[in-house]
């Protein structure tokens, strides 16, 4: 049910008043470390990664008043906004997922840090960029960071075969808990739900 969502729609921690984002962890086991490099490398590369197709104004209007309490421009919002729905659609991912993911993980900070290197939206971790012979690739700019975290999201779905809270815990680094796919899936039905999701036990 979930791919066939996905192929439809194209696709806090707070100490010492500072906002700590989650974290893309690097993968210890060895051999999914080696697979997911080998995803990043023949994805990113691909040539047409940051086109941007997608012309369906209601839905950047109807985003673009959710994303106003974190992101004042207008202008910058529909220009974030349709990032998003390009690198979520070519990951095949819901990008109403990939809103709510960036809403944990920065509140939409692109120049977010995090206490283990992670960096931009989505979190990601820069030894990926050597991983894949990319180490001039800035994760502080929107469309990079948006098409790692979102290949890298797309990698742990086909993965656990479209079950949401795995591969959201796959991807955060905290496989076996649903701490961090509970707070995604908390911000997708409060902010950015469109369309249901099927988010298995």
């Amino acid at each position: 049910m979930l791919r066939r969502q996905l192929r439809r729609s194209g696709l806090a921690l707070l100490l010492g008043g500072l906002w700590l984002p989650f974290v893309v962890a690097q993968p210890s086991d060895p051999q999914e470390r080696a697979e997911l490099r080998q995803f990043l490398e023949s994805t990113i590369s691909s040539s047409d990664s940051f086109d941007d197709r997608y012309d369906a104004e209601v839905w950047l209007v109807d985003m673009s008043a959710r994303l106003t309490r974190f992101v004042d421009d207008p202008a910058q919002r529909l220009e974030l906004l349709r990032q998003v729905h390009a690198a979520a659609s070519r990951a095949e991912l819901p990008p109403e997922l990939v809103l709510a993911v960036i809403e944990v993980e920065s509140h939409f900070d692109r120049f977010a840090v995090s206490r283990v290197g992670a960096q931009g939206m989505m979190q990601v971790m820069p030894f990926w960029k050597n991983e894949i012979g990319r180490p001039g690739d800035n994760l502080t700019d929107n469309l990079t960071n948006l098409e790692y975290g979102c290949r890298i999201l797309q990698f742990y779905l086909q993965r656990e075969d479209g079950h949401l809270h795995r591969a959201l815990a796959a991807y955060n680094g905290s496989s076996g808990s649903k701490r961090y796919s509970n707070k995604v899936r908390s911000a997708w039905k409060t902010r950015w739900r469109t369309e249901p999701l099927y988010w298995a036990p």
